[in-house]
């Protein structure tokens, strides 16, 4: 580009009278020092090459942008540049042109290299040609006023454009800050979540194993229960059936056999069993089931909180002030001279304007607390118990009569 060497001169001096002369003759000594870095790196470094490029194109972009906006208009009024500029413009394009070639181009490529090669070479020709033939035409063309303002204008947009990409950079930044912080939130929320999935999962598996164990328990117990009965009955009933006189056992011996069955429960009834005692007394063991209740957590919702950005406009007013020479003719209080006089004299004020900085600084505002709290309620589990009952029926009125017809 034509102007980028002057336009890069700016950018490491900042001095307010910094001459067009300065401006064109000096190097771009920034724009070719990239160049250089850039030619130098091999295919491995993609990284490097990446980083390079991009403070590159944000130089060649800079020193373009300011000249086709402050410098050309003014070359424009002029005859004697008007051509020059045409061909600045041109140069200007053939630049960008071959920048994008190299962005599109892979990095890691063997492409990369010739391709900087040759955008290295345009560049150098058009400092070149702004030397030979743009330098000679604008020092002719321009008055000191004209140069000097051209000057102040690059600084200004120099300055503007650099706190704007300082602005831009800081909200990539903070963009930056917030999407890892969301990152380790959402990170966080899957780590705790899985927390509770395992603990769920072990507290359940504990209940489980807890009612299993419980249900195990209950029926040992019952069949130790039902086996105990099982064997006092077996012993019942083989026991011989004795009334302590020989001749009562004679007599009972003739009409026992038909009443074996008085004592038993209906035949309907499964798994009962019959048998006369002989003892003066029987112990009928009666069992019954226990309702026991276990419980386990489940998961029944869950509670999503989630933190996002949003903009607001705001406005604050802030008091600025400014300064401004103010020059006035007054009549002398004496005629008497003091001081010099009669000679050349230069004063200088400078002016002086204030602007608003606007920064943004962060502060907590408010917290947001997310937790569980724990609340009793009482329920009613309803299910069914099984239990053994007696029931009594008396036979001695048959036996009476059976034993008057013995008799």
């Amino acid at each position: 580009m034509r102007s980028a060497s002057a336009i890069h001169f700016l950018h490491l001096t900042g001095l307010g009278m910094t001459t067009i002369r300065q401006l064109i003759q000096t190097s771009p000594v920034r724009a070719n020092e990239l160049l250089a870095r850039l030619a130098e790196t091999s295919d491995n470094a993609v990284k490097t090459r990446e980083r390079l490029l991009e403070g590159l194109k944000s130089e060649l972009e800079l020193s373009a942008q300011l000249e086709e906006e402050h410098l050309f208009p003014i070359l424009r009024k002029h005859k004697e540049t008007r051509d020059l500029v045409a061909q600045a413009l041109n140069d200007n394009r053939q630049v960008r042109k071959l920048l994008a070639e190299l962005e599109q181009t892979p990095k890691g490529s063997e492409e990369f290299a010739p391709k900087v090669a040759e955008l290295r070479k345009v560049f150098q020709q058009s400092v070149r040609d702004e030397r030979k033939d743009l330098l000679p035409a604008v020092m002719k063309a321009l008055s000191d006023e004209e140069a000097q303002a051209v000057v102040e204008k690059i600084e200004d947009g120099k300055a503007e454009i650099e706190e704007a990409r300082r602005v831009e950079a800081e909200q990539r930044r903070a963009e930056q800050r917030r999407e890892r912080d969301q990152a380790d939130e959402e990170l966080a929320e899957q780590k705790e979540a899985a927390d509770r999935e395992r603990s769920f999962r072990e507290t359940s598996r504990q209940a489980a194993e807890q009612v299993m164990q419980t249900a195990e328990v209950v029926d040992e117990s019952s069949r130790q229960v039902i086996q105990t009965a099982a064997e006092g009955v077996q012993r019942a009933a083989a026991a011989p059936i004795s009334s302590g006189s020989l001749f009562w056992d004679a007599m009972f011996g003739m009409w026992s056999l038909p009443q074996r069955g008085s004592l038993a429960r209906p035949a309907s009834a499964p798994g009962s069993t019959a048998r006369q005692s002989t003892h003066e007394e029987e112990v009928i063991p009666l069992a019954e089931e226990t309702l026991i209740v276990g419980k386990h957590t489940v998961n029944s919702g869950t509670t999503t909180v989630r933190r996002y950005v949003v903009e607001i406009p705001v406005e604050q007013k802030v008091t600025l002030y400014d300064e401004r020479v103010v020059v006035e003719r007054r009549k002398p209080a004496t005629d008497a001279v003091t001081g010099e006089a009669l000679t050349e004299l230069t004063v200088e004020m400078v002016e002086t304007s204030e602007v608003p900085l606007v920064a943004k600084g962060l502060k907590l505002r408010e917290e947001v607390v997310v937790r569980r709290e724990r609340t009793k309620r009482i329920e009613t589990v309803r299910d069914t118990v099984r239990r053994d009952e007696i029931e009594i029926s008396n036979t001695g009125e048959r036996a009476n009569n059976k034993r008057a017809k013995v008799a």
